[in-house]
C-alpha cells in the first residue's frame, strides 16, 4: 500500500523552502507520494507571522533560519523584502500545476529559490510564467487557470483542511493523522514511516 505524506507548506515559507529537497528526499526512500496543501499561516490555531512577533523572538528567528540555511546548503536573501510582492499566487500556481498532474515539485522548488535565494518579485505573473517555463511547464496556461475559480476554491478547501487537522505552521507534515510541525521535525517523520509508533 502506497504511503501518502500530506504537506502543508507556503512558497513564501522560508524553512519550507529550507526543507523542501530533504523533505523530498524522504518521501523517495520511503517510495511515499506527496499530497501538496499550499495554506497560509493558520492564525486561528496559533500560526505568528514573523512580522507579528516581539523583536527577541524575531531575532532569534532571524539567526536560526541562518543557520539552517547553511547547514541545508541554502542561501538566504533579505535584502529588499519589503518591496516583494505578496507570494500567494505563487502558490496558486502550484495547485494549478498540482491539478493538471504535472510536476509541482519542480515548480515549488523553482518559486521558492526565485524569492528565497534571489529575492525575484513572484508576485508578478510575468516572473511566475518565466519560471514555469523555465522547469519545462507551460507557464502561460499554468497562469491562467490559477487565476480560476476552481483553483481559488481549491486554495480555500487547502486551508480548511489545514484548519480542521490542527496545522498552524509551516512547513507540517501529516501521516497516518500524526502532524510533525516544521522542518526539523523530518528525522520523527522518518521514524514513523520507518512503522515506529510516534511518541505521543
Amino acid at each position: 500500500m502506497t504511503k501518502t505524506i500530506d504537506y502543508f507548506y507556503g512558497i513564501g515559507s522560508p524553512f519550507a523552502f529550507i526543507g523542501l529537497a530533504p523533505f523530498r528526499d524522504l518521501a523517495e526512500r520511503h517510495g511515499a507520494s506527496i499530497r501538496p496543501y499550499l495554506i497560509p499561516l493558520i492564525e486561528d490555531n496559533g500560526g505568528i507571522y514573523s512580522r507579528n512577533r516581539p523583536e527577541p523572538r524575531r531575532t532569534y528567528w532571524t539567526k536560526d533560519l541562518k543557520r539552517w540555511a547553511a547547514h541545508r546548503g541554502k542561501t538566504l536573501t533579505f535584502e529588499n523584502r519589503a518591496a516583494l510582492s505578496d507570494p500567494t499566487p505563487a502558490g496558486l500556481l502550484v495547485i494549478a500545476a498540482f491539478e493538471a498532474n504535472q510536476d509541482w515539485l519542480a515548480l515549488t522548488a523553482a518559486l521558492q529559490e526565485a524569492f528565497w535565494s534571489r529575492a525575484e518579485d513572484i508576485g508578478k505573473p510575468e516572473v511566475r510564467i518565466a519560471l514555469a517555463d523555465a522547469v519545462g511547464l507551460d507557464g502561460a496556461a499554468l497562469e491562467q487557470h490559477a487565476q480560476s475559480e476552481e483553483i481559488r476554491a481549491i486554495w480555500a478547501s487547502n486551508r480548511a483542511v489545514a484548519a480542521a487537522a490542527g496545522v498552524f505552521g509551516l512547513p507540517t507534515y501529516r501521516f497516518e493523522n500524526e502532524l510533525y510541525w516544521g522542518q526539523d521535525s523530518l528525522p520523527f517523520l522518518e521514524h514513523h514511516l520507518n512503522g515506529e509508533t510516534p511518541i505521543a
